[in-house]
């Protein structure tokens, strides 16, 4: 397979082997000399066709990490803008020998569609579809946990036992439908809360169990506590009464992180909302893995980047 385009054909030996390949990426990180050869003379090009400055940031690090030219392709000021469509943009990218393409898009379905198409021979790897799926932040989100949970001796390990619960917008999100099949693969059992509104009709086929409350999830002490962000610019109806009542009933406030043990930890893939679905001392404490997601996201893209580019081992995506 010559692309990362979703996280349910990823099997359980290639998710933690791609893991893995990140913890050495991480060791790089650590030198003096962070940039490393590998991809020299390989041109990466992030194709975004919605705003995503932390994604967009995070693969161009990644690329440049691994010595890869980098073209950064916005939509808004472009050609696309004037009405060209996806095939032109590609062939386009294709005359300009683009060894592989970095595509955000609204429309669930366009990296697939770029990969299956034939118009490009380079390798497609999905940096968000729509409301469909993120892999990348998936990989990075269960590294995060297996480091947290692990530690040192992370390397081979799967998430075998943790219990995530995963809170918020599961409707709009493309976070946690790469989630749900990557944790599961990693063997994490699951628990998904939202207001009965923001959950999907489809959700009977995840595998995962569904809770409308979170104080009784939160009882059972998940070892990982993810609050997703509620995406108001996908909301075109009332899913809820207001933010305070959302707050109240599904935010990580001040008083449902104090009952959490410290051993749980808590994660958010950005940006935040603070105060609505997670309080300040939840995001600052040393219990939250914000800031480490970002940190680990850099780590996570260079081992796709890496074993999508490189010639070896190219089954494990």
């Amino acid at each position: 397979m010559r692309h990362l385009l979703t996280t349910k054909d990823v099997t359980r030996d290639e998710a933690i082997s791609l893991l893995d390949v990140a913890e050495d990426m991480a060791a790089t990180q650590r030198r003096e000399i962070k940039k490393l050869p590998t991809l020299r003379g390989k041109t990466v090009v992030n194709l975004f066709f919605e705003d995503s400055t932390r994604t967009r940031i995070s693969f161009e690090a990644a690329a440049k990490r691994l010595s890869a030219d980098v073209i950064n392709f916005s939509a808004k000021g472009s050609s696309v803008s004037k009405g060209e469509s996806l095939k032109d943009t590609a062939q386009t990218l294709e005359a300009m020998g683009a060894d592989a393409v970095v595509i955000r898009h609204s429309a669930s379905g366009a990296p697939r569609t770029l990969a299956s198409s034939g118009w490009i021979s380079a390798g497609v790897m999905n940096a968000g579809d729509g409301t469909h799926e993120h892999p990348t932040q998936a990989l990075l989100d269960a590294y995060t946990m297996r480091k947290r949970a692990h530690g040192e001796a992370s390397r081979g390990r799967g998430l075998d036992g943790m219990h995530v619960a995963i809170v918020g917008d599961i409707l709009h999100s493309r976070v946690v439908r790469s989630n749900v099949w990557l944790l599961s693969t990693l063997g994490a059992e699951i628990t998904i809360v939202a207001p009965p509104t923001l959950v999907p009709v489809d959700v009977s086929t995840w595998p995962v169990t569904v809770s409308y409350n979170l104080d009784d999830v939160l009882r059972a002490t998940p070892d990982a506590v993810m609050l997703l962000r509620i995406q108001a610019e996908r909301m075109h109806d009332a899913f809820f009464p207001n933010s305070r009542e959302y707050s109240r009933r599904w935010g990580l406030n001040d008083e449902r992180f104090s009952s959490l043990p410290t051993s749980t930890i808590v994660m958010h893939p950005g940006p935040m909302n603070r105060g609505l679905e997670i309080s300040a001392s939840a995001a600052d404490s040393a219990q939250s893995t914000v800031r480490e997601q970002v940190t680990n996201g850099v780590s996570v893209r260079m081992a796709a980047l890496y074993l999508l580019l490189s010639g070896e081992r190219e089954e494990l995506l």
